[in-house]
């Protein structure tokens, strides 16, 4: 006899990370989505309308879906926007993350949290599972807050660390959707040189997240095998897509002041999930495969 599938959980099934988790769970789990501002509907996933910071609404909607899992996309992920809203942001990066995993450990089920590389200060890197964490941003101070405090409430939680991402989803773009616009119109698309990160593709990290419910307990980093700065993953991308690069200019942080403050290299060392099996392709093997789909 086969087995019956079980049913995920997706919190913010409607955002970029949410939408490719659900694209890589769909055929194999009854999938149960919440959304808040963007309304999805799927036709083979159960979503619905959940303001996360609600505790007895979340309690209700768990104690009705009864999920064998959790992943928990849902946050407000914008650096700047957390800096200039920051009750807003803690509300949903922090105590929502700690109700989830809270309602998580007393069902005894695994539970994968999305944290970021934005926990470190930029000076350390490359950055291991074990490293002391030093944010610079309050969205990083959220998401370091949010891991200590779900790891105590319940330590089998995969606390999961992720790069810069970028990839398509018809719910909601990457930073890669603008950056392609500007390419094709021959605007000016003025790129970091001294911002460093490890980055993945949507669908890897889907993939990595995946693993980590599955063999994770505690910390793990899901980054991508290269290190690569802005300006050169913007010169990746023009190959991938065959566009001139000729619009595209390198610049340094400091040229443009943003709310939140930004570390230098955040890349992070994967060695440990690499070694569970995680396999992210490489940075232009990945965008060729999006040109082509």
């Amino acid at each position: 006899m086969s087995t019956p599938p079980k049913t995920l959980l997706i919190t913010g099934i409607s955002g970029f990370l949410g939408w490719h988790v659900y694209q890589a769970t769909r055929a194999s789990w009854i999938v149960y989505g919440t959304y808040q501002t963007r309304p999805v509907s799927f036709a083979d996933a159960n979503t619905l309308a959940l303001d996360l910071t609600d505790f007895a609404a979340l309690q209700q909607a768990f104690q009705e879906i009864r999920p064998d899992a959790v992943i928990h996309t849902a946050a407000l992920s914008q650096p700047n926007a957390c800096q200039t809203q920051p009750e807003r942001s803690r509300q949903i990066n922090v105590l929502a993350s700690l109700n989830l995993a809270g309602l998580c450990a007393d069902a005894g089920i695994p539970f994968a949290f999305t944290s970021t590389d934005l926990v470190f200060d930029g000076h350390h890197a490359p950055y291991r599972e074990a490293d002391p964490v030093c944010p610079l941003s309050l969205y990083g101070e959220q998401k370091a807050e949010a891991e200590a405090g779900i790891l105590s409430r319940y330590p089998d939680a995969a606390v999961c660390r992720m790069p810069l991402m970028f990839g398509a989803a018809p719910t909601a773009p990457s930073f890669l959707q603008p950056f392609l616009q500007k390419l094709r119109e021959g605007e000016a698309l003025r790129l970091f040189t001294d911002e460093f990160r490890t980055p993945i593709s949507g669908r890897d990290a889907a993939k990595g997240l995946l693993l980590a419910l599955d063999k994770v307990q505690g910390l793990v980093h899901l980054g991508g095998p290269e290190r690569l700065s802005r300006y050169e993953f913007g010169l990746r991308m023009a190959a991938a897509f065959g566009l001139s690069p000729d619009s595209i200019s390198p610049c340094k942080q400091a040229d443009v002041p943003m709310p939140a403050p930004r570390p230098p290299d955040v890349s992070m060392d994967s060695s440990y999930a690499f070694g569970l099996g995680y396999a992210p392709g490489g940075v232009l093997e990945e965008l060729r495969a999006l040109a082509q789909g």
